[in-house]
């Protein structure tokens, strides 16, 4: 059933905010905290922060994309789920392959999971929420809001 107020622009699509989420492994808890992704083409670009409890030493910043077709945005406006696959790389140089699942709960937001492989077995999944903040049109062009 499509959601109310899914129309054919994306323009909605243009800026999205992940709140933070927390897991936990053996004896640690991970918080991920994502500035708001910008799409630029069919790639979403961030900067995100990793704090390990009570390894701080283990602590970890860097950058984040995820690739999202037009076609699955417009999926996504749909009310339908939205898989997705991307890449992260820390400030030391560490690089982490990204996946993770998207579901609409209204015209505005819905549910993700993002899987952060830290090796090639072991990931650390976060299920949170979004917020589709889309973008702001100014005389200088279109920035995000």
């Amino acid at each position: 059933m499509p959601l109310r107020g899914a129309d054919g622009s994306l323009d909605k699509f243009g800026v999205v905010a992940i709140k933070p989420a927390t897991t936990s492994i053996l004896v640690a808890t991970i918080t991920m905290s994502m500035a708001p992704f910008i799409r630029h083409g069919v790639v979403y670009s961030s900067t995100y922060s990793a704090r390990v409890f009570p390894y701080f030493f283990y602590n970890e910043k860097g950058r984040i994309w995820i690739t999202v077709s037009d076609e699955d945005l417009r999926r996504s406006a749909a009310g339908l789920p939205v898989d997705f696959k991307g890449h992260a790389l820390s400030d030391s140089g560490d690089e982490r392959r990204v996946e993770g699942h998207a579901v609409a709960t209204g015209p505005l937001g819905g549910k993700i999971r993002v899987r952060v492989f830290v090796t090639r077995r072991i990931a650390l999944n976060y299920d949170t929420t979004y917020d589709l903040r889309g973008v702001a049109r100014t005389a200088e062009g279109v920035t995000p809001k």
